[in-house]
């Protein structure tokens, strides 16, 4: 495995970030830009009701703003992958909105709620470098109760696009637990310390 280096997403970063969501057409799920999440409804602006072209700039005002976290994967110069994180206020916009509160006492301090791995670069630990460098960044913030929801494959072989979430095996691997069901992905939890 490469020896990967990870930063903020940050107006400084932007251009790496956003040549890596340019290079997979606006990365996964119709131009997305990994904006999907930061909508409690998608029928807005950036959602995917709009352009790829309209959520790259509604993602470039959030990241402006401090309004959107990641941790970004580089190696050397160029980004390889994101995990994207952040509040419940930040990153509302959750699948199977209304079974997950059912069963929420407390909502968690940051959400982790997807990841997304230059094609040429995966299954060669990306998206693991990028959870460690997410949880050592949100460490840094303060810490607090992380959450995610990952797919349990099962040992099944999965198609990447698919895994925008990533694997309960790769969380259970760096320290979550499983809390619950959530849909057909998993609510899994790990409480992380202030750096």
């Amino acid at each position: 495995m490469a020896d990967y280096e990870i930063k903020a997403l940050t107006s400084e970063t932007w251009d790496a970030f956003a040549a890596l969501a340019a290079r997979h057409g606006g990365a996964g799920m119709g131009g997305c830009w990994c904006t999907w999440f930061h909508r409690e409804t998608h029928a807005a602006p950036g959602s995917s009701s709009g352009t790829a072209e309209d959520s790259r700039d509604f993602k470039r005002g959030l990241v402006e703003t401090g309004h959107a976290h990641a941790a970004l994967v580089f190696d050397g110069a160029t980004a390889v992958g994101w995990a994207q994180y952040g509040s419940p206020a930040e990153l509302p916009g959750i699948a199977h909105r209304k079974e997950y509160l059912a069963g929420t006492d407390v909502l968690p301090d940051y959400r982790i709620t997807c990841f997304f791995v230059d094609r040429s670069y995966r299954r060669r630990g990306v998206a693991a470098a990028a959870l460690d460098g997410a949880v050592a960044l949100i460490a840094a913030a303060g810490g607090g109760l992380v959450e995610a929801y990952p797919q349990d494959t099962q040992g099944r072989k999965v198609s990447a696009s698919f895994l925008y979430s990533a694997t309960r095996t790769m969380f259970e691997q760096a320290g979550s637990a499983y809390q619950r069901p959530k849909g057909k992905n998993h609510c899994m939890q790990k409480v992380v310390d202030p750096r």
